[in-house]
């Protein structure tokens, strides 16, 4: 039998879409950037689309809270179980304001600190990734234009690390020398730079095979791409091989440094 997207992850993708039209209409039109007391950038684009999403999962699952980075930044910050969910409306804002279309929304729920369903979407790519624990991991074409057509998924599923050297990937707004020396130690052939999430699924899809991070991220950050990881064969862990884990709202919600790896 062809796995196929659940129910609830089908939802979660059509939520995804709908912030993602939202993102690109301002995307084409222009929209207004600011700073949040943290200093990092924050447009419309972001605040609609979490608007959109926040509404979407309140109708769907109203009973689950959802941390969400632009209601965090405000100050909103539900209390959290065993089950929520984690938004980014707009990951990569840098990669939006400099217009190279490396932005995606992410979505992803969490279960006893594992990222067990998620939904990365990069609209100006028109690739629409998805994964569930259990289940598996999709990958289907998507512009903003239609609906995706989620009965044509493809799975998508790490690949074994070539013998001939591993190819890398890593942020194109935060690479640092920690980064290079932490790859150092490993045969890599080739370097992917790419923005936001989706550097996990491009790691998801086979196309690069490790993605170590050694600076500052959120759960919403990683959460949906991790999803997908994990869905489709491969793992993140903290750098001593720790088990990288969701919920820690006495760190609010910020990670550790990790690694991503394929097969």
């Amino acid at each position: 039998m062809v796995a196929t997207p659940s129910p609830r992850l089908r939802v979660l993708a059509r939520i995804a879409h709908g912030a993602g039209v939202i993102i690109m209409r301002h995307y084409r039109d222009g929209t207004k950037t600011r700073r949040k007391s943290d200093q990092s950038p924050v447009t419309d684009a972001d605040e609609e689309a979490e608007s959109f999403i926040l509404a979407g999962l309140a109708k769907e699952a109203p009973q689950i809270p959802i941390v969400a980075e632009e209601s965090v930044a405000a100050g909103r910050l539900p209390s959290v179980g065993s089950r929520f969910f984690l938004v980014d409306p707009l990951d990569g804002t840098k990669e939006f304001i400099s217009r190279n279309g490396e932005f995606t929304v992410n979505i992803a729920e969490v279960l006893d600190g594992v990222a067990v369903c998620g939904v990365v979407y990069a609209p100006a790519k028109n690739r629409l990734f998805l994964g569930e624990t259990p289940g598996g991991a999709f990958e289907v074409q998507s512009d903003v234009e239609t609906m995706p057509d989620l009965e044509r998924v493809r799975s998508i599923a790490v690949r074994r690390p070539p013998h001939d050297g591993l190819v890398a990937v890593a942020s194109r707004s935060h690479r640092d020398r920690k980064t290079d020396e932490y790859l150092a130690h490993y045969s890599v052939k080739d370097f992917i730079s790419a923005g936001s999430s989706l550097k996990f699924c491009l790691v998801a899809a086979g196309e690069a095979d490790i993605y170590p991070r050694h600076g500052r991220t959120m759960e919403w950050d990683t959460a949906a791409g991790h999803a997908v990881l994990l869905a489709a064969g491969g793992s993140v862990k903290q750098l001593d091989g720790s088990p990288f884990v969701y919920g820690k709202a006495g760190e609010e919600f910020a990670n550790p440094f990790f690694v991503a790896r394929g097969g």
